[in-house]
C-alpha cells in the first residue's frame, strides 16, 4: 500500500513536490490556506516574474547555485510534460538575460565558465534600452523564463488528473512543542488530517506553523512589488540592472520590479514604491514614462539568510519534513528541491548531499 503524504502549502514548491511524490507512487494531499493557482493576496508563486536564473549567482553560495542550476535545467522537460498532459502551456520562453553595468565582470565570467553558462560581451544599445552606467553589458542568451500563473494552472490540472486531493481555504494549526511523531495535523476548524508523512512547503508562512517546534528556523516574509506595462515595442530579453529587472512576455506585456521590503505579512502596494519602480523602468526605457501602469501587485517571499532553503527531515519529529525558505528563487530551485525532498521522504538516495539544507538545531 502506498504511503500517504500531506503537503502543507500549495505554492509552486508544494505542487512540484507533489508531482515528484505522485511519480514515486505516493498518495498525496495538499493543504493550502488560500486557493491553489489563483491570484490570492500575498502568494509569491503567482506574483513572481518567472526568471529561471538567480540574477547575480556569483554572489551566492555553491549550495544555492547547485539548486538553481539543476532546477533550471529540469524545466524544459517539466513544461513539455505539463503541456502534453494538460493542454496548458506554461509559456516557457528563451528570452535571454542582459546584464547592464555596474557589475563585477570578472566574477560573472568566472561563474559562467564554471557552470558552463554561455556569456557574451555586448552593447546595451543593441537591445533597445538605455544604460545609465555605460554600454558594456553581458549577454546570457540561454536564460529562460516561464509564466508563473500558467505554470501553476498546468500544475494544478496535472495534480487533479493524478488524483491529488486539494484542500483549499484550509488553515493548519501550529504544531505543539513535545511532538515526536505526527499521526494527524489539526486544522483551525478542528478537523484532523491524517497521513503517514508530512511536508511543510508553506513559504513565508512556514515559521508560523513551526515556531514551537523549530525555534531556529529563520524564515520571514519579504514583500516584492511589481508593475505591468504594455509598450509598443518590448525589449527582446530580460534586462537587469542593480537589482531591478524588466521582463518581456510573449504577448507583449512587460513586468518591472521588484522590491525587497521587510513589512511582515502586509501584501499591500504603495504609491512610493510604484513611483520608484516607474522611475527605474523609465531610466532603461524612456517611453515607459508616459505609458499607463496596467497593474500593480505584490507577493510575499519566504526570506532566509543567504537565500538558502531548508530541505530536510525535522530532527525531532520523525515523519515531518521541510522544503521551504527559497526566498527569491522558489521557482528556479523548485524542481531540484522537490526531487531532493521526495527522495528523503521515500528513503531514496538523493541527487545531492542534503546536509547543507538541514534545519538548524
Amino acid at each position: 500500500m502506498s504511503q500517504h503524504v500531506l503537503i502543507a502549502g500549495g505554492g509552486i514548491v508544494g505542487c512540484l513536490t507533489a508531482m515528484e511524490l505522485v511519480s514515486r507512487g505516493c498518495r498525496v494531499t495538499i493543504v493550502e490556506r488560500n486557493n491553489i493557482a489563483s491570484q490570492t493576496s500575498g502568494e509569491s508563486s503567482w506574483a513572481g516574474t518567472g526568471i529561471m536564473f538567480p540574477l547575480l549567482p556569483w554572489m551566492y553560495s555553491d549550495h544555492v547555485n547547485t539548486l538553481t542550476h539543476y532546477g533550471a535545467s529540469l524545466y524544459p522537460d517539466i513544461c513539455a510534460r505539463l503541456f502534453k498532459e494538460t493542454g496548458i502551456d506554461p509559456q516557457m520562453l528563451d528570452s535571454g538575460f542582459l546584464l547592464l553595468p555596474p557589475f563585477d565582470r570578472e566574477a560573472a565570467l568566472t561563474w559562467c565558465a564554471r557552470y558552463q553558462v554561455k556569456a557574451e560581451d555586448t552593447k546595451a544599445a543593441g537591445f533597445g534600452v538605455q544604460s545609465p552606467n555605460g554600454q558594456d553589458a553581458l549577454w546570457l542568451p540561454d536564460v529562460k523564463q516561464v509564466r508563473p500563473p500558467c505554470l501553476m494552472h498546468a500544475l494544478r490540472t496535472w495534480l487533479e488528473n493524478h488524483h491529488v486531493r486539494l484542500l483549499e481555504r484550509t488553515e493548519l494549526m501550529p504544531l505543539s512543542p513535545g511532538t515526536s511523531r505526527l499521526t494527524a495535523w489539526a486544522t483551525t476548524s478542528g478537523e484532523l488530517l491524517e497521513a503517514d508523512r508530512f511536508i511543510v512547503t508553506s513559504g513565508a508562512w512556514s515559521f508560523e506553523l513551526l515556531k514551537e517546534v523549530a525555534s531556529k528556523l529563520q524564515i520571514k516574509p519579504m514583500r516584492g512589488q511589481i508593475l505591468l506595462y504594455k509598450p509598443e515595442h518590448n525589449p527582446r530579453a530580460v534586462i537587469f540592472r542593480e537589482d531591478f529587472y524588466l521582463v518581456p512576455r510573449r504577448d507583449g506585456y512587460l513586468l518591472a520590479g521588484s522590491t525587497l521590503e521587510d513589512v511582515g505579512f502586509d501584501p499591500s502596494v504603495t504609491d512610493t514604491v510604484r513611483d520608484a519602480i516607474r522611475a527605474k523602468a523609465a531610466a532603461l526605457m524612456p517611453e515607459l514614462a508616459d505609458l499607463p501602469i496596467l497593474k500593480h501587485w505584490s507577493g510575499l517571499r519566504p526570506g532566509t539568510p543567504e537565500n538558502l532553503p531548508i530541505i530536510s527531515p525535522h530532527p525531532g519529529i520523525e515523519n515531518l519534513y521541510l522544503n521551504t525558505g527559497h526566498f527569491r528563487y522558489g521557482l528556479t530551485m523548485g524542481p531540484a528541491s522537490a526531487s531532493l525532498a521526495a527522495a528523503l521522504v521515500c528513503g531514496e538516495t538523493p541527487w545531492t548531499d542534503p546536509t547543507p539544507f538541514s534545519l538548524p538545531q
